[in-house]
């Protein structure tokens, strides 16, 4: 199993030197792909430009959205933004699209929500067509996600969790994909978050990022991978229920993460 890591563009204090630093060293640790996450109405940097930044300052590291929201960008300028970040980057990069949780993302995009399941599926076929290069994940729990994934993906992004809720996740993921004929099996993603040097503050922001799903957020903070021995933990559960590159998302921006992070996955 391969094992990225997330740059900090959601996490407080985003800066163009933080990415910069982080994405070297992310380049010159263990890890194999640099992740973003996407949000509207909150304070980050937008998905694609800290991409685009991060293969600058780089030359080998993949590079993935996970996820972007799609529905939020007109289906021209989300393919003009992936096949841009691609080709500065030498063809790096994976596009992880699905389309995120928060309604107030939409109404600040003008974009109608209940719509937002069509318009991927439009965005999806678009780029199927136009750009069948392009490495794509779908996202998503839900049944349409998933035949979304099987008739117009490479492959899923799961959206985080114990190894078991990815295992049960994947072998939904599999069967959408018999069910569409396709051949071979699809590319299984996971992700989860890990603070090492500071828990507390990293649980808080993901109490703060994640505030709109209510009383879950402290779920989602409970599952933060706060020690050396959980990251292990957790690794080794989602490669042994078949997860093929798991992208370890940050909840502080401190650069000192990333050695953090390498350290406590070098005795595995």
């Amino acid at each position: 199993m391969r094992i990225g890591i997330g740059l900090p563009n959601t996490t407080p204090g985003p800066n163009p030197a933080v990415l910069l630093d982080w994405a070297r060293k992310a380049e010159d640790g263990p890890f194999s792909t640099l992740g973003v996450l996407d949000r509207l109405v909150y304070d980050s940097v937008e998905p694609f430009t800290a991409l685009a930044a991060a293969a600058g300052a780089t030359t080998r590291i993949g590079l993935a959205t996970m996820i972007a929201i799609g529905p939020l960008r007109g289906s021209a300028m989300l393919a003009k933004q992936a096949t841009s970040v691609n080709g500065l980057s030498g063809g790096r990069l994976t596009l992880g699209l699905a389309v995120g949780a928060r309604k107030d993302d939409y109404v600040q995009a003008g974009v109608e929500h209940r719509r937002r399941g069509a318009i991927l599926d439009d965005q999806l076929a678009h780029l199927r067509a136009e750009h069948p290069e392009l490495p794509v994940l779908v996202g998503g729990g839900s049944g349409q996600a998933l035949s979304r994934m099987a008739r117009y993906a490479d492959g899923y992004a799961h959206g985080g969790g114990p190894p078991r809720a990815f295992a049960s996740a994947a072998a939904k993921a599999r069967a959408a994909w018999a069910e569409f004929d396709r051949p071979g099996e699809p590319l299984l993603w996971g992700q989860a978050y890990f603070g090492l040097g500071d828990p507390d503050t990293g649980s808080a922001y993901l109490r703060d990022y994640y505030a709109f799903t209510g009383p879950f957020a402290d779920t989602i903070a409970a599952g933060n991978l706060t020690s050396a021995r959980a990251v292990k933990d957790l690794v080794r559960g989602y490669a042994a229920e078949g997860c093929q590159e798991l992208i370890l998302l940050p909840t502080l921006s401190d650069p000192s993460e990333v050695d953090r992070l390498a350290d406590a996955l070098g005795s595995l």
